[in-house]
């Protein structure tokens, strides 16, 4: 059992073990009316409350079009050794305004309220835009890693925000050399290294997807960036070319001595394992592939691609879990042989074959049909998109919103009807999901309309937020 230290659990095992089970889910969502406010949406999702698996408070931004998208805390598990500091507050940055705003969750979980806005300025002025990931760090200190410069071009790079004072203290990047693009990261001291993921242009990402940007290197990336933690600078960039397009979600296993991990590349649906090799330099190599289904829309084949949009690991670095965005699936995968992931689980919920009444003429995986998922007399339209999994493993939420430009292109009847969170029931000794029918969260009975659910997170902690430390 863990001591009653500072903030999260003293490991990994210790969360998978001893954590409890969680009650609340905090939940971003973005309002896809701009004349409306986007805000985080508290979830009671504790199966002995009265007020189970409904929506029981809203905590506004205060302002119009921000795009909240992913969110993260003030400190984590890094700082698990220092009694003196609180998980109390959760910082949402938002894409478009560059706003980021700071939730007390500690005073009221269930009803967090607005602790503090610092204004987009503030990162702007150090020519960083389109904040992403938030990572405490264990000096206390929070990171956001941030997509664009003043202009809205493509530029990785990561902006320090002070714990105590809440100010944007400045760059974390240090020499001569930026990554192109920015998006997603993870750190591992003990190995002397942060490893960084890329979307590509905001500029152009946030009109929509275009296929025709793809192939373009100034418009989208297809690199993994690699930093030596204790100096601040890019060492190596490892291009996945075009399989590896849109490295998304980064995920290192969580034991904190590891030295490997996976990415999710969204555009050609395909997982690699990044690792530490002989040399000392790092690899990467394609360890999933999720074939492109042959659809037929109005007498025309095309060609569909999965965009596996997130992927996370469980706390005991056992399985693997990914959202196919297009295709409509969310998949488990046994990683205990982390260079041969094995499918070991799936719910199909249609994507845009169901979506857009698509006819499949060939699926190189699966052969039973598409059908539409209803959940308490409500249909699903999107697809599945954020994940996050209990602590012990047992259960998997699934959002549908991915980014709402995105969204009002690709499924437009979610913005009509609201997006969604159901709930995945997991087997952690063999392996496999299904789906509740007893859960769902439905973003289109909202007060001020429908809207679109994104990230997700637990007052204590979860297996995307934190980063533990080796002790030696």
């Amino acid at each position: 059992m863990s001591c009653c230290k500072g903030p999260g659990y003293a490991s990994p095992l210790d969360a998978f073990r001893n954590g409890p089970r969680e009650k609340l889910l905090y939940v971003v969502c973005v309002q896809p009316n701009l004349s409306k406010q986007d805000y985080l949406a508290t979830v009671d999702v504790d199966p002995d409350s009265p007020t189970y698996s409904q929506v029981i408070h809203r905590t506004y931004t205060g302002s119009l079009g921000d795009e909240l998208h992913h969110s993260g805390w003030n400190v984590c598990s890094s700082c698990h050794d220092n009694p003196d500091l609180s998980r109390n507050l959760l910082l949402l940055p938002s894409l478009n305004s560059c706003n980021i705003f700071v939730i007390d969750v500690g005073s009221n979980p269930r009803k967090p309220e607005m602790h503090k806005v610092i204004d987009g300025s503030e990162m702007k002025s150090f020519n960083c835009t389109f904040p992403h990931t938030t990572h405490c760090l264990a000096n206390g200190d929070i990171m956001i890693s941030t997509m664009g410069d003043k202009n809205e071009n493509g530029k990785g790079d990561f902006v320090l925000v002070d714990s105590e004072t809440l100010k944007v203290k400045g760059t974390w990047t240090a020499g001569n050399k930026l990554a192109k693009f920015g998006y997603d990261f993870w750190y591992q001291p003990y190995h002397d290294i942060m490893i960084a993921s890329e979307w590509g242009s905001p500029k152009h990402f946030k009109t929509g997807f275009h296929p025709e940007d793809l192939p373009n290197k100034e418009r989208y990336g297809t690199s993994l960036n690699v930093y030596k933690w204790s100096t601040h600078e890019l060492v190596q960039v490892i291009d996945l070319g075009k399989e590896g397009c849109a490295p998304l979600e980064i995920r290192f296993l969580h034991d904190p001595k590891s030295s490997q991990g996976f990415v999710g590349c969204a555009v050609e649906a395909n997982v690699y394992r990044f690792y530490k090799a002989l040399d000392e330099t790092w690899k990467a190599h394609k360890v999933i592939d999720i074939p492109a289904k042959i659809v037929q829309e109005d007498g025309v084949n095309t060609q569909l691609n999965g965009l596996i949009s997130d992927i996370l690991l469980s706390l005991d670095d056992k399985y693997l879990y990914l959202s196919c965005w297009l295709h409509g699936d969310v998949r488990q995968y046994d990683i205990s042989d982390p260079e041969h992931p094995k499918l070991t689980g799936r719910v199909c919920f249609g994507g845009k074959i169901v979506n857009d009444n698509l006819t499949v003429i060939e699926d190189k995986e699966f052969q039973e049909p598409v059908k539409p998922v209803i959940i308490k007399n409500k249909q699903l339209f999107g697809a599945p998109q954020m994940l996050q999994l209990s602590l012990d493993g047992k259960r998997l939420y699934v959002s549908s919103s991915l980014y709402s430009p995105w969204d009002k292109q690709i499924y437009p009847k979610s913005i009509e009807r609201g997006g969604w969170i159901v709930k995945l029931d997991v087997d952690t000794e063999n392996g496999g999901l299904k789906l509740d029918p007893d859960f769902l969260i439905d973003f289109g009975i909202e007060p001020n309309g429908p809207v679109l659910p994104h990230e997700m997170r637990y007052p204590g902690g979860d297996c995307t937020s934190d980063i533990w430390l080796a002790e030696n």
